[in-house]
C-alpha cells in the first residue's frame, strides 16, 4: 500500500505499549535470565495479509485512535475523519444530496456516538456515492 499502513502499524503497536525496539530503553537491573519478551500482535502477522486486510486494518487503528474509552467516536470526531482522513472521497460531494442525506443521519444518530459498525457504514456509503469510485471504475484495466 502507499506505506500508511506501516506508520499506522508502528503507531499502533506503540499505543499497545509495545516500545519501538531502537528506542526502547534497557535496564541495567534487570536479571540475564528474564525471558525476552514476545511480540504477538495481530499487526505482525498483518504485515503479510493482502491490501484488503491492510486496508481494513488501517480503518480499524484509525477508528480506534480516534475513539473514546468506550470505543465509540463522537459526532464532532467522525465529521473531522472525514475531512481529514477521508477528504479524497468527500471531495466535491458537499453539494449532492445522499452526501447531505449521510451527513444528516449523522447528525440524527440517536445515541450520539458512532461504533465500529456504524463509522465502517458511514465510511462505505460515502465511498459508493463518491466521484472517484466512478473515476476508478472508468479506469481500463490492461493485463
Amino acid at each position: 500500500m502507499c506505506g500508511c499502513v506501516h506508520s499506522t502499524q508502528d503507531q499502533a503497536l506503540h499505543l499497545e505499549g509495545e516500545p519501538n525496539p531502537p528506542a526502547a530503553p534497557t535496564s541495567t537491573l534487570a536479571p540475564k535470565n528474564m525471558p525476552k519478551r514476545s511480540v504477538d500482535s495481530p499487526l505482525l502477522t498483518l504485515r503479510k495479509g493482502s491490501d484488503l486486510e491492510k486496508a481494513i486494518a488501517t480503518a480499524a487503528l484509525v477508528f480506534r485512535n480516534s475513539s473514546d474509552p468506550d470505543g465509540k467516536l463522537g459526532k464532532a470526531t467522525a465529521k473531522n475523519l472525514l475531512q481529514t482522513q477521508f477528504k479524497t472521497f468527500t471531495e466535491g460531494q458537499e453539494t449532492k444530496a445522499r452526501y447531505k442525506d449521510l451527513l444528516s443521519e449523522l447528525d440524527e444518530h440517536t445515541e450520539n456516538k458512532l461504533d465500529f459498525e456504524d463509522f465502517m457504514v458511514l465510511l462505505l456509503s460515502i465511498t459508493i456515492t463518491s466521484d472517484l469510485l466512478q473515476n476508478i471504475w472508468s479506469v481500463k484495466i490492461t493485463q
